[in-house]
């Protein structure tokens, strides 16, 4: 009895739902509270620097005042000769030089806070980041076959790269900027309430609300024409994307003029909303410093104001002017610190929507893996009225019933569209059958796929493709694929049984030779024998050959199929075939016509029914011929 192996799958999830920017900070929360000591020391750290970092004016304030004291500027207690003359020149001498250190230490309190925030912080951003990003790819390897038909690679990847920084830019932009900020602007308006009159509180609090809720507007109405641009960045890149990876056809009819013109439209749409999108930004921009210099202008005329009137000292002066600085420097890049948030919510929130894309076909709950009992039917395969369609409106299968027994081989053979292939990527579950309620399944050793894992399923099944898709990696890579760890003996064995090897060892890299993106520097001889080299190697116990030896000419096919054969003695084996000269020894030929099975029987005996497919043999052996 031979158990396959199972490997974890995410669950299921329903249609992706419209969230709000608090909701997607609420998905992301979970996977940064799993650094949760880090985050708390993280934000230690922070408050620390901004205490640090208010604490400088208010040291710079002392240190100005003492100095003009000790010049006789202000009255203090050395000039109202409350000291004597050598202990007012020791004062003069020794208070400036601690608070110049002390004004010092808070500098660089205050930067080593900062920097020790993000480096306790930075692994669980970038772990974070990590754990996301392999969710998702997980999550796209899950989906089903149909996502994947109809998704646009390049729109995709450029989702899951914003998405991915979006985590890092998101966790900067709010931790390091925003939060810190309204924690610094909270110390100011207490110190400046308690210390001097509610005034300066009023004009700080009317001038951040003015300044804040400008921003705000003025970026949400920005936002569209960012939007724009990611829409217009992601199509072009798309479409640059295709048209790279159809290189040959472009090269074909030569379209290399019309490829370009139609990806130049996509880039001056790009231009125009840039234009716009920076045109709004300078916009935002000169409206933030106007509130900013007016603010500025009014604390700094009451300060003055106070200095004169004698309330206030030179001091407290440069002081407000230097928490003000503080306040605004940080508050002057509100505007891009709103936008990049907002930006980086919505590019987490279209991964997140990745993730929760509805996985079409999933496995039962208390799914087990797949079990091959040679006892009992082994590595049977049957078919039991199975019907299916792509598209409702249009049935490709209609009730297809056949078995192939343990170690026999079933040939299917039809015309283009009869529904061969869909047979296989059911049998694969890429699909599921359309009328399970009536009957309709399909079962490998007596058990219905729908009710093991899809895993030790496709761990059962060995295919060579029609269309071959090789990794753009080495000959070697691509081979061992089929059963990753193996050893190069067992590499090179695989492709000697498919007749590559010699062709392998005459290149100047032998097995290390790269095959080029899908395999386009391999003709498709080369490319087919490396997939039945690569199915060879996996050696599972069903065995499903596409059209696996369209790409060959007749001498490699016919030394081919001979391996093939022997291979597949003693498998359960699926072949799907044009040519009929490749099934000839088949324990069992179906004949398909419009989804259903029409003929059925050996070689021999459907050449005597002179049926649909003795004329095929005809029509075949005559242009052969």
């Amino acid at each position: 009895m031979r158990h396959l192996a199972n490997m974890p799958t995410a669950p299921a999830s329903g249609p992706t739902p419209q969230r709000s920017d608090w909701a997607t900070l609420q998905r992301l929360f979970p996977y940064l509270w799993a650094y949760k000591w880090r985050v708390l020391i993280a934000l230690s750290m922070m408050v620390g620097a901004k205490l640090a970092n208010v604490g400088v004016p208010v040291l710079l304030k002392e240190l100005i005042d003492t100095m003009a004291a000790g010049l006789g500027v202000a009255p203090n207690a050395a000039a109202a000769g409350t000291l004597t003359g050598t202990q007012a020149t020791v004062l003069a001498a020794s208070v400036p030089v601690a608070l110049l250190l002390a004004y010092g230490a808070l500098r660089l309190s205050a930067t080593l806070c900062t920097e020790l925030r993000e480096l306790v912080f930075a692994k669980a951003t970038e772990g974070a980041s990590r754990t996301i990003s392999l969710q998702v790819f997980r999550h796209l390897h899950n989906l089903s076959l149909r996502f994947h038909l109809e998704r646009q690679t390049g729109g995709m990847t450029r989702d899951i790269e914003r998405g991915t920084r979006a985590v890092n830019s998101l966790i900067s932009y709010s931790l390091y900027s925003i939060i810190p900020t309204l924690i610094e602007v909270a110390l100011v308006l207490t110190l400046l309430a308690v210390k001097f009159d509610v005034w300066f509180a009023w004009i700080t609090i009317t001038a951040l609300v003015l300044y804040v809720t400008f921003t705000v507007t003025v970026t949400e109405w920005r936002t569209r024409f960012r939007r724009t641009m990611n829409e217009l960045d992601s199509a072009a890149h798309s479409r640059a994307i295709d048209s790279l990876l159809n290189y040959e056809t472009v090269k074909y009819f030569g379209n290399e003029t019309f490829e370009a013109r139609r990806y130049d439209e996509n880039l001056e749409k790009y231009r125009l909303a840039a234009i716009k999108s920076q045109t709004t930004l300078s916009m935002l921009n000169a409206g933030q410093q106007l509130i900013i210099a007016v603010a500025l202008v009014a604390m700094l005329w009451r300060a003055t104001q106070g200095v004169i009137d004698g309330r206030m000292t030179l001091g407290d002066l440069v002081m407000i002017n230097a928490f003000m600085i503080q306040l605004y420097i940080p508050l002057g890049f509100l505007g891009v610190i709103y936008r990049e948030i907002k930006q980086s919510l919505t590019d987490l929130d279209k991964m997140f929507a990745l993730l929760e894309k509805e996985r079409e076909v999933a496995d039962a709950p208390g799914a087990q893996p797949l079990v091959i009992d040679d006892a009992h039917e082994g590595a049977q395969v049957r078919f039991e009225n199975v019907s299916f369609a792509y598209d409702p409106k249009r049935p490709i299968l209609e009730g297809v019933s056949f078995v192939i027994p343990a170690g026999k081989t079933v040939a299917v053979v039809g015309a283009s569209g009869a529904g061969k292939s869909t047979l296989a990527r059911l049998l694969f579950r890429f699909y599921d059958v359309s009328n399970p309620n009536e009957g309709g399944r399909i079962t490998i050793g007596g058990q219905n796929i729908r009710e093991v894992t899809q895993a030790s399923v496709r761990q059962a099944i060995g295919i060579v493709p029609q269309d071959t898709v090789l990794f753009n990696d080495t000959v070697a890579y691509n081979i061992a694929y089929g059963r990753p760890g193996s050893s190069q003996q067992e590499v090179e064995a695989a492709a000697k049984a498919a007749h590559i090897h010699d062709f392998i060892v005459s290149t100047p890299k032998g097995y290390d030779t790269m095959v080029g993106e899908r395999g386009l520097k391999l003709s498709g001889g080369e490319k087919q024998r490396v997939a039945i080299a690569r199915t060879l190697l996996k050696n599972p116990p069903v065995l499903i050959f596409d059209e696996a030896t369209s790409a060959l000419d007749s001498a490699n096919e016919r030394a081919i199929q001979a391996e093939l054969q022997s291979v597949s003695q003693n498998k359960t084996t699926l072949v799907i075939a044009h040519r009929l000269s490749t099934v000839v020894d088949a324990h069992e030929i179906l004949v398909m016509q419009g989804g259903r099975i029409v003929e059925r029987g050996t070689h021999n005996d459907l050449l005597a029914q002179s049926g649909v497919y003795a004329h095929m043999w005809s029509l075949q052996q005559s242009s052969e011929g």
